[in-house]
């Protein structure tokens, strides 16, 4: 199929993110085509068929892929798809979400990433800037394509926006005015050919920045110093080590170290800018129950006071603050026996951060779609607190290979049966803890589809 005299945008993956990109292109009076392999998603197909835009539904054409100006895959399609792969070689541009967002909008823009939390910051992030009565949209990766704010008639002065390795992959013109880098740990490997080219995808959020831009990061991540130095942008650190002398650090972190922004011990979190110091205080932390969360505090206080808010409104946003759902979110006590819905815990880390907020007596629901894990990760965190794993999924096999010979592991096919596993061999104060390390899909829609299923598990136990 020869290029044609009106090339078209191809919009690949008909999610809420290329959904919203079709009808924003459309909006802008460009010429669409959307496709999507996934037979499903006809009902939505039909709705912009009603508007005069073509899809391809239930199928790809190598023709429509070559044929096309410019394709914009939406995050989840992996960038090796052999029809994105043939286009390119015929000349066919590739564009992400993000720089077509960079090229219409005119507001400044905090973004956000990191393997864990980024939601949690997001979120935490508005709720400070509308404390401090600004106007914040918050977007992207959470949930509200960034593409929605260019089309909405509601006012707006500042972007938030959670930002995944995936967008951030096919970004070449994004520049956010402040970015947030959480931390970085194994993670989306079935995706990526290793480690360092996933580490390579989080770092590349500061690529385009300028002297005037901030750059907002964690200390604990591995070969920070050395990255940091490559920054043309004015960086600001948290961190809750306290270990200045420990073996190996380097004089350059060490420096870093006493030069952090946000220090965060289990009675405060000191946050230092310029020559003003405040402290947020253990009592009022009470509802951020691990040490990560409370590095989700100090990176979302440091991105709104870069962004002009006061530190008042920070304490102001915690007092009314509620973590998202399915982040170590408390479901009921049955028995004595306390339910916790962790589900969005979709890697070895965030399972880790987990265990640590409970320490003992853990029964731990594990498995899922797996990303090529290494869950013998986990191993050592698993022998001082769980009491029990029992397995589920997809990788229900790998997790019994691995843990079987060193802790009691048990298998389940549903999640009604590992809820009531759980429950059948929990003892008086024992934690059933849903934090699989994996994926969702093998069972669900989204990791929100798992930890509503878990809830309801649980509900179902206190109504027999």
């Amino acid at each position: 199929m020869n290029r044609t005299d009106d090339p078209y945008y191809l919009i690949i993956g008909l999610g809420a993110s290329g959904v919203s990109m079709v009808k924003f292109l459309h909006a802008m009076g460009k010429h669409i085509i959307a496709t999507d392999i996934d037979e499903s998603k006809k009902a939505v197909a039909g709705e912009l068929n009603r508007l005069g835009i073509k899809t391809e539904i239930g199928f790809h054409d190598h023709n429509t892929f070559n044929g096309a100006g410019v394709m914009i895959p939406s995050p989840g399609i992996p960038l090796d798809n052999k029809f994105i792969k043939t286009a390119l070689k015929n000349g066919v541009e590739i564009k992400g979400e993000l720089d077509i967002f960079s090229q219409y909008n005119d507001l400044p823009v905090i973004a956000i990433t990191g393997t864990n939390g980024k939601t949690t910051v997001t979120t935490l992030t508005g709720e400070i800037l509308r404390h401090s009565r600004m106007r914040p949209f918050v977007g992207g990766n959470i949930g509200t394509p960034l593409v929605e704010h260019l089309m909405s008639e509601k006012k707006a002065d500042i972007i938030v926006a959670e930002v995944s390795s995936f967008q951030l992959d096919l970004a070449t013109q994004f520049r956010p005015d402040i970015a947030v880098l959480l931390n970085i740990s194994e993670d989306h490997l079935d995706r990526y050919e290793n480690y360092n080219d996933y580490t390579s995808s989080k770092w590349s959020l500061f690529k385009n920045q300028r002297s005037s831009d901030k750059a907002i990061i964690n200390l604990s991540i591995q070969g920070v110093a050395g990255r940091c130095s490559e920054l043309k942008s004015e960086v600001f650190t948290f961190s809750s080590s306290e270990m200045k002398n420990a073996p190996g650090m380097s004089g350059d972190e060490r420096n870093m170290l006493e030069k952090c922004n946000a220090f965060i011990r289990p009675e405060n979190i000191k946050i230092r800018l310029k020559d003003k110091q405040d402290s947020v205080h253990a009592r009022q932390m009470e509802k951020l129950s691990g040490i990560h969360e409370r590095e989700n505090l100090a990176a979302a206080a440091l991105a709104s006071l870069a962004a002009g808010s006061d530190f008042q409104c920070v304490l102001k946003a915690l007092e009314t603050f509620k973590k998202p759902a399915h982040r170590i979110e408390f479901v009921k006590t049955i028995k004595g026996i306390s339910f916790y819905n962790d589900s969005k815990a979709t890697n070895t880390d965030a399972v880790i951060r987990a265990i640590a907020c409970f320490k003992k007596n853990i029964i731990l629901i594990l498995g899922g779609r797996e990303k090529t894990t290494d869950f013998s990760l986990l191993s050592d965190h698993i022998k001082k607190s769980v009491k029990t794993i029992i397995a589920m999924g997809e990788s229900c096999r790998t997790i019994k290979e691995t843990f079987e010979k060193l802790y009691p592991v048990r298998s389940v096919q549903t999640m009604k049966q590992a809820v009531q596993e759980a429950f059948s061999i929990a003892d008086k104060n024992d934690i059933v803890l849903l934090s699989p390390a994996c994926a969702s899909f093998d069972m669900y829609e989204s990791y929100a589809h798992r930890g509503d299923d878990f809830k309801n598990c649980v509900e179902a136990l206190d109504r027999d």
